[in-house]
């Protein structure tokens, strides 16, 4: 198996040299480039095609919320989580819309740092509890003409239970197996759900499959 190739973003060294070592000491995963600013993790990423990229909020010539939506729009198959000092960092909120798949705090332990590498990898989003409601309350604010462009074209039977698993927590490949699917038409229909709905990435599609009753967190509600 190919290891899962990984793309560090953070103007600071030495914390840069910290996550390198955890993350090849733990095997399996292969260390593609290191960034210090924002504008060098978009090229990068744009070059090279990492499966995930850590990514830090606050760093030079372009923050970690702008790199991310870049990323995340030129290189779709690079999942990207964010890195912050603080749980309640407001851009954490803001890479998170941009397309972020989670984020971790900076003293995260090492073993916990590598699951969640490996997570998002598979296509798991990582969100605690606080920032998820922080999501489902903006998505409330939308205004009235947003509301009705994500109606203008309403989802397949086949998209929508694809999307209600991937609301529930599902990677594809579960998803895939559970729907008797192919791994290539589970990541298809993801891709005409974020289109339609105006998303970009899956942990979007889910809350808004959430807040619009579409589906649940438990399984079969």
């Amino acid at each position: 198996m190919s290891p899962l190739r990984l793309l560090l973003a953070d103007d600071h060294r030495l914390f840069r040299q910290g996550l390198r070592h955890v993350c090849e000491s733990a095997g399996g995963i292969e260390v593609v480039a290191e960034a210090e600013n924002g504008a060098e993790a978009v090229r990068l990423a744009q070059q090279l095609q990492p499966d995930v990229a850590l990514m830090d909020i606050q760093m030079p010539r372009l923050d970690g919320v702008e790199a991310t939506r870049q990323i995340t729009q030129t290189c779709p198959q690079t999942r990207v989580i964010v890195l912050t000092m603080f749980r309640d960092d407001r851009y954490v909120f803001e890479a998170v819309k941009a397309g972020a798949q989670g984020y971790l705090l900076k003293d995260t332990d090492e073993h916990d740092l590598i699951a969640a590498v490996r997570a998002v990898a598979r296509g798991e989003a990582l969100l605690d509890l606080g920032l998820a409601a922080r999501l489902l309350d903006e998505f409330r604010r939308l205004s009235r003409a947003a509301e009705r462009a994500e109606g203008l074209e309403d989802l397949t039977e086949g998209e929508m239970q694809v999307l209600q698993l991937v609301a529930q927590g599902d990677d594809n490949k579960t998803v895939a197996a559970k729907l008797h699917l192919s791994g290539r038409t589970v990541a298809n229909r993801l891709s005409e759900i974020y289109r339609k709905l105006h998303v970009n990435s899956r942990t979007q599609a889910a809350l808004l499959a959430l807040r619009k009753g579409w589906a649940s967190l438990e399984e079969g509600e």
